[in-house]
């Protein structure tokens, strides 16, 4: 494998991983104030059909962002209603946003364009196009670091660049600030926390659409940047791919970017390599479509036992009198 192709995957997998961290680090904030969230898959594709749609009645992308994102801080209002407030089962609620989310945004897609659930195609303003960072085309001749930051670093849309961002500010919400540290003690002791004065119905729903807003941009990257419109079930089970993912992270910002570039880099050598001989043995096209997910089995069934989630994670919380 050449040197080119190397950077080709590479920049790939950073484009396929964005969605993927976007999701675990929404699911990061929700799990550890205690509520966890199995509908962000739900959240990413109400966002995608939202953002495409607007994007494309308004020729522009940031009206597009807008929507898309309050459709998804709306189903995570919904779970937080259902499994914070009525203290219904969070699992549940979490499937049946997914279930909703899926019906629905074909429904809508279906009556408003009429083109089989799916929107338009965006071009220009209407989606996000590649942002070209400084002194990248006079640094390309530059041997190893110039085509590095030319073609790997450089050239992708802004919401690459938010995403890579969100996981340092994640940290230091999480760890160097107060909220952060009310929010980690109402995943792990909410008695403790409601006992110090300390909102935890607040703090838990403020958890819940951080984690709406989060899960948001990831389904408005994958219409408006990734792709070029919603199309059916695009999400294809990232949502849940970001669940194994921020497992394996042990629920840390940091572990949760390199898991979902993990995940990314099987996507990408899938996409890349249709077919592969292993010493011999031909692997089948959709054998190299399914690697994701078959990651996604073997993480599960090898790190959920380890991984230690919040002791309050799924319990709802009832106030001591």
């Amino acid at each position: 494998m050449d040197a080119a192709t190397l950077l080709v995957l590479a920049d790939s997998t950073i484009r396929l991983a964005i969605p993927l961290l976007f999701a675990c680090l929404a699911g990061l904030f929700s799990e550890r104030a205690g509520v966890f969230d199995i509908g962000l898959e739900g959240k990413m594709l109400m966002a995608a059909m939202l953002s495409g749609a607007v994007a494309f009645w308004t020729g522009h992308v940031w009206l597009g962002l807008a929507a898309g994102v309050a459709g998804a801080m709306v189903l995570a209002l919904l779970h937080g209603l259902a499994s914070i407030t009525f203290r219904g089962n969070q699992l549940i609620s979490g499937v049946a946003i997914n279930f909703l989310a899926s019906g629905l945004t074909v429904l809508i897609a279906q009556d408003w364009f009429q083109q089989g659930g799916r929107t338009p195609a965006l071009s220009g303003d209407a989606r996000f196009n590649a942002i070209t960072l400084p002194f990248a085309e006079t640094l390309r001749p530059v041997p190893v670091l110039g085509p590095i930051y030319a073609e790997l670093i450089s050239g992708h849309a802004i919401l690459v660049y938010i995403a890579v961002l969100c996981v340092p500010a994640t940290w230091w919400i999480l760890y160097r600030t107060r909220f952060g540290l009310r929010l980690r003690a109402v995943g792990e002791n909410p008695g403790a926390v409601d006992s110090a004065g300390v909102s935890v119905t607040g703090l838990r729903y403020a958890a819940v659409l951080i984690c709406g807003l989060l899960a948001g941009l990831a389904g408005v990257y994958l219409s408006t940047a990734l792709s070029a419109g919603f199309v059916k079930e695009m999400t294809a089970g990232r949502g849940y791919i970001a669940l194994a993912a921020l497992i394996f992270a042990k629920w840390r910002p940091f572990p949760a970017l390199g898991a979902c570039l993990l995940f990314g880099a099987l996507e990408a050598v899938s996409n890349r390599w249709q077919n592969i001989d292993l010493f011999g043995l031909v692997l089948p096209i959709q054998f190299m479509q399914a690697l994701p997910y078959i990651l996604t089995v073997i993480i599960l069934a090898g790190f959920i036992g380890k991984a230690i989630p919040p002791r309050a994670g799924g319990e709802p919380y009832v106030k001591e009198r």
